[in-house]
């Protein structure tokens, strides 16, 4: 593979966020390349100017310039030693030019920021230890606080045994199981509601016991918690209801009152960065047609400084001009890799809009069955290629922002001898749970029943696993008091 190639397939690959950034790093990197602010006129007198620019607004835009043209450019510049528009195969980019803009530091930028790169969310940890600072306590009890704020899972529940953590302290120390049983209660007591608790058991009174005293049922649901937790768990309402002396309708007050709490408290305090999603491709309706255009604010528009360009010159093999010669090419290059990878996302985005247009007036349960196969074949292109591009791109609909891989979809055979897309299939299967009794909710066999009755022909396994990839719970989980 040519570094050409090689660098057009590392840019197809990358996600949006990620190109932006791969933009940026080469503007910051090579003199050459510049970027055309909005409403900025450039000069284009220069033929390098015109023939290096790309604009990403629409496919008659984003055209390449054929090599002959280049070659012609060339001819007209104030040099004669043509820079090799193909390198041998195999080559290695930094063999021929200097590094790339990826390995360039710019932590030196003197605008470099910090902050937005070292910063991330806040963790359960922290956010313990800050409302530690905020207590009251001792230096023994807040060593003890924070070995057991240590000893806490992601999802706020104490992993250690009180008698462990009183193992871990130094005997010297002279720590005793009644203190550390003492810090824990008030940690207990810290945000969010349910933090350290032992079991799930300790974590739902917890919060129910932060609760107002005036609220409905709170004492019954302290009391179902307390005793007959493994019967909540196992959906037995009738056991339940005997066992509180309560109806019905009493005891569906209780179980939701327990339901508004949180059984992973922890998973309130965001640890992770926000993932922000970022359209490459937008698809509109105009006169009952759907058009598929490039998202014209993803990326910014690039050509060849003409200025720097006209510095090359002819028969001069200095450092500096050498220097500038590579990063001329290296910048032709950079532009050329993200016009063939704009040009392959919209053919490819056309294809799959063209070929699953009842999806995007109808809906998921008219999606239909459609593989890599089919777009590479459409478009000319291998398989992988395909692949490659349907990976972090997304594109934004008025049904919703997808990801292009959500279009591909195996089939299943109807009664009628035609197919129906596993998406379909997986739209159906939610809108009969959603309108199910939930006394009495649908079994697996019991859902292949019914898609059999509509002429689509599904084992009770595949509908466990479409089940499942929904999120949806099992029958006997699903199970609800009216």
């Amino acid at each position: 593979m040519t570094p050409q190639l090689q660098q057009a397939i590392r840019l197809l690959q990358l996600s949006t966020l990620d190109l932006q950034q791969e933009i940026q790093e080469a503007l910051e990197s090579n003199p050459m390349l510049e970027r055309q602010e909005e409403g900025e006129d450039f000069d284009n007198s220069d033929p390098l100017a015109e023939g290096d620019s790309l604009t990403l607004t629409s496919p008659q835009e984003i055209a390449s310039t054929s090599s002959e043209q280049h070659e012609a450019q060339l001819e007209e510049g104030e040099w004669h030693e043509r820079i090799p528009s193909e390198l041998p195969v195999d080559t290695a980019w930094e063999d021929v030019y200097q590094t790339s803009a990826s390995s360039l530091p710019s932590n030196d930028d003197d605008e470099w920021d910090f902050t937005s790169r070292t910063s991330s969310g806040e963790s359960l940890h922290s956010h313990l230890l800050w409302q530690l600072n905020l207590a009251p306590m001792s230096d023994k009890d807040r060593l003890i606080a924070v070995t057991l704020i240590d000893c806490m899972n992601p999802q706020g529940y104490l992993e250690e045994t009180l008698e462990e953590v009183l193992e871990a302290f130094d005997p010297e120390l002279d720590v005793e199981l009644d203190e550390i049983e003492a810090v824990l209660h008030r940690i207990q007591q810290f945000e969010p509601a349910g933090i350290g608790a032992r079991d799930l058991r300790e974590c739902l009174l917890l919060q129910l016991r932060q609760l107002p005293a005036q609220t409905a049922w709170l004492e019954e649901a302290k009391r179902l918690v307390e005793e007959h937790l493994d019967l909540l768990g196992s959906r037995d309402y009738a056991a339940l209801g005997r066992r509180l002396r309560l109806k019905e309708d009493e005891l569906r007050q209780v179980v939701e009152l327990i339901q508004r709490l949180n059984p992973r408290p922890g998973a309130q305090i965001e640890s992770s960065e926000p993932e922000y999603i970022v359209p490459d491709i937008i698809v509109r309706k105009d006169n009952e047609r759907w058009l598929v255009e490039l998202n014209q604010e993803a990326m910014p528009r690039l050509r060849v400084n003409p200025q720097y360009a006209g510095f090359v010159r002819r028969a001069d093999s200095s450092a500096d001009n050498t220097f500038m010669r590579n990063q001329l090419q290296e910048a032709r290059w950079f532009i050329k890799s993200l016009q063939s990878r704009n040009e392959t996302l919209m053919k490819v985005a056309t294809q799959i809009v063209e070929h699953q247009r009842g999806f995007l007036d109808y809906g998921d349960e008219a999606m239909k069955p459609l593989v890599l196969h089919d777009i590479a074949e459409a478009v000319g292109m291998h398989e992988s290629t395909i692949s490659r591009v349907t990976t972090q791109k997304y594109m934004h609909t008025p049904r919703g922002i997808y990801e292009l891989k959500y279009f591909f979809s195996s089939h299943v055979s109807t009664a009628a001898g035609g197919e129906c897309s596993s998406t379909a299939i997986r739209a159906i299967i939610k809108k009969l749970v959603a309108a199910e009794n939930s006394k009495k909710p649908l079994s697996d066999s019991k859902i292949a029943g019914l898609l059999e009755a509509q002429g689509i022909q599904v084992a009770r396994r595949t509908v466990a696993k479409y089940r499942e990839s929904l999120g949806i719970a099992p029958s006997s989980e699903r199970k609800r008091l009216l």
